[in-house]
């Protein structure tokens, strides 16, 4: 069974925020991130479990691309994105997401 995704305000805009700096490095380049992203949700949703925990009840899928993991909580209705990380980052600030 394929489970709704939902994203969390706070992933909406990670989302939006990495879209547009790849595209300021290369027209298209955020459109192709943006593609990966959905490719990504996509395979969540069919197979949630397939990521590690990577706290608590929080899971990680690595997109292929681009260095951004999808942060993401499951539920028995729904997929709930927290947070799309580039991998660079504090792995720690997730963790205050709701």
């Amino acid at each position: 069974m394929t489970l709704e995704i939902r994203l969390r305000p706070e992933a909406e805009l990670d989302l939006e925020d990495a879209a547009i700096w790849y595209e300021k490095q290369s027209v298209g380049l955020g459109r192709q991130f943006l593609d990966e992203a959905l490719a990504s949700l996509s395979t969540i949703a069919e197979s949630p479990l397939l990521y590690p925990l990577m706290h608590r009840n929080t899971r990680r899928a690595l997109m292929r691309r681009f260095p951004f993991g999808v942060y993401y909580r499951v539920n028995p209705y729904a997929v709930i994105v927290v947070a799309i990380m580039h991998g660079s980052r504090d792995p720690r600030s997730w963790k205050s997401r709701k």
